[in-house]
């Protein structure tokens, strides 16, 4: 590809220095797991967040679970997700052996839709994930209200929305508790892979520390059965790095979604929503089109590489065969699944690049 989807290799130049600084640090301490680093990039992370505590754990897929096990929601449980999302926040809820309940998002926005929450409670609802997809805030002030209402938890899967903001508050500080990945392509990616937990609660902080370390605050007492997933000190050095520049490249993103959204506003396709409330942070920029494989073509075709986002919804999916949803239940995510598709947007993408890419989409739509 002349032009690839994310490109890591110059997200890794652009802080090499800082970067290898921070291997040899780790390395020439001679302590890996549980460390100062992880110490320092929790509370780092936290302040960042507007949060008061931060768990470091293994990935974001882990950070949701840990949060549903530190709440005592497991088997007979249910907990309310969005129908289309990536299928790591339904995962969470099955690794806890609760059933996930899939709610139709906004056709605008992508978002959970608070207006369809209700209906989907029963007296076995025991939490509401609010995703924050492609690194828009969910709307959360309705969902909070329901969910306080029912006597339900509210969790933020925050894991596209490093940075992003809400009615002025950070994701990351608005529900009871958020999970959070690094995968490297995430905004705020590691080298490797990694999540973290953030929540103002300090009992279900605790909880969760113990839970990411075998069950266990005091070596060999294990007060609970707990899992091994931490945070390295390695990945932890590295992003502490890159959360120093983590605003700045935010505002990359936000210039290249400005300059798509200007060029494309007559292109055919149906752009991105931003409510006014919202300060996304842009981890995707998602468009619609009928025409939206042949538009993949052509576009790969001229060298420019997009991705799906995400080409089947959960409830489609196999592994998921045993809750016996069928075609037609989940009409709205469906659809988009159809049709999205996710231009590059990573902050190293230069205004050429931009140009270019802008260029090729009108010239494809006049072809299809």
């Amino acid at each position: 590809m002349k032009i690839p989807f994310l490109d890591l290799q110059a997200a890794y130049l652009e802080l090499a220095p800082e970067l290898d600084e921070a291997y040899h640090r780790v390395m020439q301490s001679g302590w890996f797991i549980l460390g100062g680093e992880v110490d320092a990039f929790e509370r780092e992370f936290a302040d960042y967040c507007d949060a008061k505590q931060c768990i470091g754990v293994g990935n974001g897929l882990e950070a949701l679970h840990l949060i549903l096990r530190a709440m005592d929601i497991g088997p007979g449980d249910e907990v309310i997700v969005p129908s289309n999302t990536y299928i790591a926040t339904w995962l969470a809820v099955s690794y806890a052996g609760a059933t996930p309940v899939a709610v139709e998002p906004d056709r605008r926005t992508f978002n959970l839709d608070s207006a369809r929450i209700e209906a989907a409670i029963t007296p076995r609802t025991r939490a509401i994930i609010a995703v924050h997809l492609y690194g828009q805030p969910a709307d959360m002030d309705p969902i909070i209200e329901i969910a306080r209402r029912h006597n339900l938890r509210v969790i933020e899967d925050a894991a596209q929305a490093h940075g992003a903001r809400y009615k002025g508050r950070r994701a990351g500080s608005l529900g009871d508790a958020a999970g959070f990945s690094f995968y490297p392509g995430k905004n705020l990616g590691a080298l490797g892979d990694g999540g973290a937990v953030t929540t103002d609660d300090e009992n279900l902080a605790e909880r969760i520390r113990v839970l990411r370390n075998y069950g266990s605050s005091i070596k060999y007492h294990n007060e609970l059965k707990g899992y091994n997933s931490r945070l390295d000190e390695l990945q932890a050095a590295f992003l502490r790095v890159k959360l120093r520049q983590l605003d700045a490249w935010n505002a990359r993103r936000s210039a290249i979604a400005d300059c798509y959204c200007d060029t494309l506003r007559n292109s055919g396709l149906t752009l991105p929503f931003v409510p006014e409330w919202a300060d996304p942070v842009w981890h995707l920029y998602v468009v619609g089109s009928r025409l939206r494989d042949l538009l993949q073509q052509q576009l790969a075709g001229q060298g420019i590489g997009t991705m799906i986002h995400y080409p089947i919804p959960p409830h489609l999916q196999p592994a998921y065969a045993d809750l016996k949803m069928r075609p037609g239940d989940f009409p709205v995510a469906e659809k988009m699944a159809e049709q999205v598709i996710s231009l590059p947007i990573g902050p190293q993408l230069s205004s050429a690049d931009q140009e270019l890419i802008a260029n090729c989409i009108l010239q494809a739509e006049l072809e299809c």
